[in-house]
């Protein structure tokens, strides 16, 4: 019995584990999906002032919210 005993907790404490790290996962993918999407309003906001929407896509992937500042404060590209 002790045997099985161990056998049991050392399956429990593999599956908690198993569990903790789906759950970081989640939390990973859920972070990608949220720092993708603020860069797609990025690149829709930037097109709307007369800028590279691809360009503040890629610049958004790499700062997230710091491009959303510049984007705001930037004027508008005037029309030539």
């Amino acid at each position: 019995h002790l045997i099985r005993s161990e056998t049991r907790i050392v399956f429990l404490i593999f599956n908690a584990e198993k569990i903790i790290m789906l759950a970081d996962i989640a939390q990973q993918s859920s972070y990608a999906i949220g720092w993708g999407t603020l860069a797609l309003i990025n690149a829709g906001l930037a097109q709307s002032k007369k800028r590279s929407g691809i360009a503040w896509f890629l610049v958004s992937l790499l700062l997230g919210p710091i491009a959303t500042f510049f984007i705001v404060i930037l004027e508008s590209v005037a029309k030539k």
